[in-house]
């Protein structure tokens, strides 16, 4: 199996909209303390309205219970979506938020991804790189927001038991490489971390407990914190002259990022992805200079699908 993920970048300093909605007195009695403890306009609240009105437009209703559980999802970074096959960017002839933007803020995940229809997935490109979505119609258009957190999952070939110690796959090359050739390159290239999960043995999946979500929870707050810190915002949002500001490489570092580009054709798009994967690397690793290591680990990411499986 393998893992898939990706961020699209978020502006923080993109101008907000609010929901035309007016809630019932009761909805508004119930969540005005929450979100005067968080602060009258905190970056949550905009972020829950801002989610709120997507789901408004959406013609989802948003009771009490909904808008608080949104603002602690939001909290939270994480925003559980469902994927519709023909909803995925918009729905209908007026255009509606489909569920990447339903996902905004927040993780859209999809499984069995080459499944999908070709169309769909190319649908993709856009709001992973800009954060939005933009649709036309005879008589509208209309861009709503889609800044999400993609996480994709998918088979090593159509039986899915390439590569098993079993050996039990009996597809051909030519099944398994039509079956990879259905996610294109360019959707490929903005996906940042690529992960092949191998089957595990007995002994491991009855071992002890690995690292706890607790202690893997206080060394990315601390990675998060010297972000802020060092450049006052997240790795994903590094620009192109942010990332020469804030990357610095040590002299085996940048040997070895020039030969990855070279041996795996890696774009400027791509190039730019692994020195902010290989950034967020060292500062969890507490270092300030990418180290060599850092650039190795971030290259591993975005071997390509042959490679990996290989």
């Amino acid at each position: 199996m393998r893992m898939m993920k990706s961020r699209s970048s978020v502006d923080s300093n993109a101008t907000p909209f609010f929901p035309r909605k007016t809630y019932c007195p009761e909805t508004l009695r119930r969540v005005g303390p929450i979100f005067r403890a968080g602060g009258a306009l905190s970056s949550v609240w905009q972020s829950s309205l801002l989610i709120v009105t997507v789901l408004t437009i959406g013609l989802i209703d948003v009771t009490a219970d909904a808008l608080i559980s949104i603002y602690y999802y939001v909290s939270c970074c994480f925003v559980y979506c469902r994927v519709f096959f023909n909803s995925l960017c918009y729905s209908g002839a007026v255009p509606r938020p489909g569920e990447v933007s339903l996902a905004h803020n927040g993780v859209l995940f999809l499984d069995e991804l080459p499944e999908f229809d070709r169309r769909v997935l190319e649908a993709l490109r856009e709001p992973l790189e800009t954060g939005q979505v933009t649709i036309s119609r005879a008589a509208h258009r209309a861009e709503f927001p889609a800044r999400f957190q993609l996480v994709a999952a998918m088979n090593p070939c159509p039986c899915g038991y390439l590569g098993h110690p079993s050996g039990r796959c009996r597809c051909t090359p030519d099944q398994v490489a039509r079956y990879r050739a259905r996610l294109s390159g360019p959707l490929l290239d903005r996906i940042d971390l690529q992960v092949t999960v191998p089957p595990l043995p007995e002994q491991a999946l009855t071992g002890g407990p690995g690292e706890s979500s607790a202690a893997v929870r206080t060394r990315v707050a601390a990675a998060h914190g010297l972000q802020q810190a060092r450049q006052g915002k997240a790795n994903r949002q590094l620009d192109a002259a942010d990332i020469d500001l804030h990357c610095p490489l040590t002299d085996a570092a940048r040997a070895l990022l020039g030969q990855a580009m070279a041996r795996f054709t890696l774009s400027a798009r791509a190039y730019h992805r692994c020195l902010k994967v290989a950034r967020t690397i060292a500062d969890l690793n507490g270092r300030e200079v990418i180290a060599d290591g850092d650039v190795a680990e971030a290259v591993r990411y975005r071997r390509p699908l042959d490679a990996a499986a290989g």
